[in-house]
């Protein structure tokens, strides 16, 4: 019996399809990466251009005064570390890659998740697409997104997003599916616009679930931070990847330290503005 007629290769089909759209597509892609390279290194040029000490000053006094004086306390704790083992730059680079990715991922979770909510069709639609980006290899993104976008950062951000949008997004639909029924439907029985009711009503009521989600869409982009360092994303992920190609035992601790400073740093700042900003949209 002939076995190749059984056998599937997923290159097969893969392959023409990236070919296709390289083809038809190239100036959709061509402006994505433009936006993308744009947003990224001016936001990297910004953190670059004020010196280290004064960034820290100025994060630790915003820190201090939109979250708390422990915040403020870790967020100067976090940037010294960065600064002290000399990865500054790097540590910039990559909390302008992990900002920019987190954002983008948040922009598109937190919408479709509230649609998913009020829509039991498209969640069921919407389940197994993000079983499925789930249970790939992180690695795995960078392959396609590398074939369209080639070698550098911005096919990095692509594959987070990717990486980053699936716990977010199933965690801001848990978090509007908790939301207790008698309080959405008292805001609609008072006359509240549906906008109001979200902000005023669900928002604070779904905080603490949208928060974790938060934190995991932080903590995944962190996560492939190493991964981004293969093809060329720069930040602490090349710097871990040269530690271990060197067999530089020092270099790669170094860096694999000064990321759990930037997630905790991103993580803590990030929840006291979500905290904030949910107390004043309440008020």
């Amino acid at each position: 019996m002939n076995t190749s007629i059984l056998q599937f290769s997923p290159g097969a089909f893969l392959a023409p399809a990236v070919d296709w759209l390289n083809t038809n597509l190239h100036p959709l892609f061509a402006a994505i990466s433009y936006v993308v390279e744009a947003i990224l290194s001016g936001i990297e040029a910004a953190l670059l251009s004020v010196p280290a000490y004064a960034l820290i000053a100025i994060v630790v006094v915003l820190a201090y005064l939109v979250v708390s004086l422990r915040a403020a306390i870790l967020a100067g704790f976090c940037l010294g570390f960065c600064l002290l083992v000399g990865l500054w730059t790097a540590s910039m680079q990559t909390v302008a890659l992990v900002t920019v990715a987190v954002l983008i991922s948040v922009a598109i979770a937190f919408p479709v998740g509230v649609l998913c909510s009020r829509y039991k069709t498209l969640e069921a639609v919407v389940r197994p697409l993000l079983d499925i980006m789930q249970t790939v290899p992180p690695w795995v993104y960078l392959i396609p997104a590398v074939m369209i976008f080639s070698l550098g950062r911005v096919p990095a951000i692509i594959a987070t997003i990717v990486y980053g949008v699936p716990p977010m997004l199933r965690l801001t639909t848990l978090a509007f599916n908790q939301v207790p029924r008698e309080f959405t439907e008292l805001g609609s029985a008072i006359g509240a616009h549906p906008r109001s009711v979200l902000w005023k009503i669900e928002i604070p009521l779904a905080k603490k679930t949208l928060l974790v989600g938060l934190n995991q869409c932080i903590l995944l982009s962190l996560a492939m931070v190493v991964l981004a360092g293969l093809v060329g994303a720069g930040g602490l992920g090349a710097e871990v990847t040269r530690g271990l190609t060197r067999m530089e035992m020092g270099l790669g601790l170094r860096a694999g330290l000064a990321i759990v400073a930037v997630a905790l740093l991103l993580d803590r700042l990030s929840r006291g503005v979500f905290d904030r900003n949910t107390l004043t949209k309440a008020g």
